[in-house]
């Protein structure tokens, strides 16, 4: 209990010395982000009582209808980023290219890549969703930033993180040390850690996966699902189902509660043949916090962590959550279990 009222800026301070990546200039990058989070919250909140629900009438570079609230958001994170001084560029799963800070402005060697509103469809229903981010490092200093800088491995993260609109607001990270969780104190305008050290169970009691895309599975994965549906698990009872369709939000549970979230990959839409989330502004960060927290993550095949993007848009399947549900996941969905 001690450790109720740390800001994320103190509690980076305290730290510092274990994890190399903390900064000021860090620091400064990590505080942009929640002040954006801060006014995204806002809105958010509001979003019932002001034009901000519903369509734009724009579509995104993924082909999908662009939400009023999802592009402010994107349109306040780009702003307060591009003036933070610390990044040299930025990628939001809104745009198509890479965004470069311009000449004119102060430049630091940080690489932000994020989504600005994940889960936006259900924005409309007041359902929890959120804001993911990573962070790199570019890959030659003093160099021009290039496609290259942000193509790289998730395991190259030096952060990574998510905040969550929900009853409450709250950011979620890892530097690599740990995922740590805060919550914001509306009273003081803070994030104050509520969640230290975050542990996911080595099992869950649940499972979250969109199950009326199973006629678009292969018999591994259908066999995988079944398996949690059946009273084969470790727990000799067949696992709960508890999907909201918002990867924060049901990521969050599971990652707090254990269990596991997956999303396979389907033969619904050609285009996509490998899955449907973003390796760099989604699986990846997701991974990263995942793994820190004693969780695992895969493509139903090898460690998303070692996977290196080939595109900048790419798209993935994603089996996340409690390490032994993941890795029975996995095993199925190989031929092997």
């Amino acid at each position: 209990m001690e450790q109720l009222g740390i800001t994320v800026t103190e509690h980076i301070l305290i730290h510092q010395k274990e994890s190399p990546m903390a900064t000021g200039r860090f620091t400064r990058l990590l505080n942009e982000l929640i002040f954006s989070a801060k006014i995204i919250s806002r809105e958010v909140n509001k979003a019932g009582l002001v034009d901000i629900l519903g369509l734009t009438g724009e579509v995104n570079v993924q082909g999908e209808n662009v939400r009023k609230l999802d592009e402010f958001a994107n349109n306040a994170l780009i702003y307060r980023m591009k003036r933070a001084g610390v990044l040299c560029a930025m990628s939001s799963e809104e745009n198509a290219e890479i965004i470069r800070v311009p000449d004119n402005m102060p430049k630091g060697n940080y690489i932000l890549i994020f989504d600005p509103l994940d889960g936006s469809s259900n924005i409309d229903v007041n359902v929890n969703i959120g804001t993911i981010f990573s962070i790199h490092r570019m890959v030659d200093d003093g160099e021009d930033v290039s496609l290259q800088d942000f193509l790289r491995y998730g395991s190259e993260q030096v952060a990574a993180g998510y905040f969550l609109y929900g009853p409450s607001t709250m950011l979620v990270y890892t530097t690599g040390k740990g995922t740590h969780g805060f919550t914001l104190d509306p009273s003081v305008g803070e994030f104050l850690l509520s969640h230290p050290d975050i542990k996911t169970p080595e099992h869950g009691k649940c499972y979250s996966v969109n199950e009326s895309n199973c006629s678009y599975w292969d018999e591994n994965t259908r066999r995988a699902v079944e398996y949690f549906k059946s009273s084969e698990t470790h727990r000799g009872t067949p696992y709960s189902t508890r999907y909201i369709g918002s990867l924060v939000a049901d990521f969050h549970r599971n990652m707090l509660y254990g269990g596991i979230f997956m999303y396979p990959a389907d033969s619904k839409d050609p285009s996509k043949p490998r899955g449907k989330l973003r390796l760099l502004c989604e699986a990846a960060p997701m991974a990263f916090i995942q793994e820190q927290a004693g969780g695992a993550a895969t493509d139903g095949k090898q460690r998303i962590l070692d996977i290196k993007a080939s595109s900048l848009h790419e798209r993935i399947p994603l089996i996340i959550g409690s390490r032994g549900d993941v890795e029975k996941a996995t095993s199925i969905m190989q031929g092997k279990g």
